[in-house]
């Protein structure tokens, strides 16, 4: 008997097969748990390492599919079926040769209630290259014609457990994004997606414009019977509907992308006139020696970046070369570059020695020219100067770079002092720009989803008003759809949707 003679719709048939196949192949008696394939067969079981490759204590093997249990019996020897969610620990034997591999601890998760969606298995084996090579050979090495086994692709296992109905898109990159999660705050940041918050609210938005388009589709179909009064009111009742859901959207949309940089990180500039103490805050705020740190002026050319954690927020600081005017061609190009992160960064440090008493102008002007960025003037030296020195010194400052006395901080890269209370004013500053700062937590969905809420979301409730004004109810009501349609591309509801999978779950390490 060959597969191809098999109905897949027959279970007794294919029931018969299966047993006789591995028979041939495998020589314990096998449980029946083969009879529920008879609709998946052709499904590839893949297997994956799913901790990082390398010595280790531990190694994490994953597998999913028709075949986790068989490969289970045939690695273990065991004639009793693996006992879903209870953890055992079984020696592993080459399928070929009969040599024992290592000794695990297998955890068997029968579908649906897995990952996947589907049976699966993990084994924990010791974390040596040699023995997880082994136990990988020996898993392959089980792969047939009739029964596919695969190494798994990247995000291949979190793609069927999509496909299964596990969870939505959302959810699936919440995943990625809490694997990715570098600080505390970023952490908390993807949980809200992973948890299925976001996709709450995307089927709450679908509903309400499902329920608009309902309302305005009865007018559509049974026009004759409205009069023109009635039609302009219910128009009108939709519209206020979609303009108080444009704004929830709009709201939205802004929180993810200040959300994005906790994900991007906070980008901090140290800025300021050369021998200010840029590079020695720098070391300070890493706990390191990143930076070169020298008496000579210009000593940094060019711009270093250093991504840290400051109270649980991504941080990447960038020391810059000293902005002044300057006859070294090499220093031009650092001040270059200094200037144009300042521009684009999120906060800039400006940084002044307490002992400097002329500014140069480059610098003034330069400073005054960013305005509209955030700014926090930071006095360094200041364990050279008493309090009186200090209270004039600001007052010149304050007057000269017309900035407010509230935005300056004393500091000494010698002493430490300061630097406790510019870490706390830096972390009020980071709440402010991430809006983490209000009750709300923070919210984080992939650049996928923000592009598809601006550009198909949005448009489609422009496209609704516009047609509204010229009293086109039909393209008013296909300009809904479209909206419709982009929540749908988010959560991978939409119809067509398998053009976005591959974008999404190749994002995702091998073995999730």
């Amino acid at each position: 008997m060959i597969l191809r003679s098999v109905r897949v719709g027959d279970p007794r048939a294919f029931q018969s097969y299966m047993d006789g196949h591995l028979r041939r192949h495998f020589p314990l008696s096998l449980p029946r748990y083969l009879t529920s394939l008879s609709n998946s067969v052709f499904s590839p079981t893949i297997y994956a390492l799913s901790t990082t490759p390398g010595r280790s204590a531990i190694a994490v093997i994953r597998i999913s599919g028709p075949a986790s249990s068989y490969i289970y019996h045939r690695l273990t020897h065991s004639r009793t079926p693996p006992k879903p969610r209870y953890a055992t620990v079984r020696k592993l034997y080459s399928p070929e040769s009969n040599t024992l591999l290592d000794e695990s601890l297998c955890l068997y998760f029968k579908g649906p209630h897995s990952y996947t969606g589907e049976d699966s298995m993990e084994l924990q084996v010791h974390g040596g290259r040699a023995v997880v090579s082994s136990v990988m050979k020996a898993i392959s090495s089980l792969h047939t014609e009739h029964m596919p086994i695969k190494y798994a692709e990247r995000g291949q296992f979190s793609m069927r457990g999509f496909q299964n109905g596990r969870f939505d898109l959302t959810e699936a990159e919440g995943i990625n994004e809490l694997i990715n999660a570098e600080t505390e705050v970023q952490r908390v940041s993807a949980l809200s997606s992973m948890k299925g918050e976001t996709r709450e609210l995307f089927h709450s938005w679908r509903k309400r414009i499902l329920g608009n388009v309902a309302l305005l589709t009865t007018v559509i179909d049974f026009g004759e019977d409205h009069d023109v009064d009635q039609v302009n009111i219910l128009f009108d009742k939709v519209d206020s509907n979609i303009a108080k859901l444009e704004d929830e959207v709009i709201h939205y949309l802004e929180k993810t992308r200040r959300s994005q940089i906790l994900m991007d990180g906070i980008r901090l500039t140290l800025l300021g006139p050369p021998n200010a103490g840029k590079s020695s805050l720098l070391n300070i705020m890493a706990d390191d020696d990143k930076a070169i740190v020298s008496s000579i002026a210009g000593t940094t050319r060019d711009s270093i970046e250093i991504p840290m954690s400051i109270h649980g927020y991504k941080v990447v600081v960038g020391d810059t070369a000293g902005i002044r005017d300057s006859p070294n061609e090499i220093e031009r190009e650092g001040i270059k570059r200094a200037k144009l992160r300042s521009v684009n960064a999120d906060i800039n440090l400006v940084m002044i020695p307490a002992d400097l008493n002329d500014i140069d102008d480059a610098f003034l002007n330069h400073v005054s020219s960013i305005r509209n960025r955030e700014h926090l003037i930071i006095i360094n030296k200041g364990d050279l100067v008493n309090e009186t020195e200090r209270l004039d010194l600001l007052n010149k400052l304050s007057t000269k770079l017309n900035v407010g006395k509230d935005n300056f901080r004393f500091i000494s890269c010698l002493t430490r002092e300061g630097i406790d209370d510019l870490t706390d004013t830096l972390t009020s500053k980071f709440r402010e720009i991430t809006w983490t700062d209000s009750s709300e937590d923070p919210v984080v969905i992939s650049k996928r989803a923000q592009d598809v809420l601006a550009k198909e979301v949005l448009q489609g409730f422009k496209d609704f008003r516009a047609y509204k004004k010229a009293n086109d109810i039909v393209l008013a009501t296909e300009g809904l759809k479209f909206s419709m349609e982009g929540i749908g591309r988010i959560t991978g509801e939409a119809i067509g949707v398998e053009e976005i999978l591959g974008t999404v779950f190749s994002q995702f390490c091998i073995g999730k």
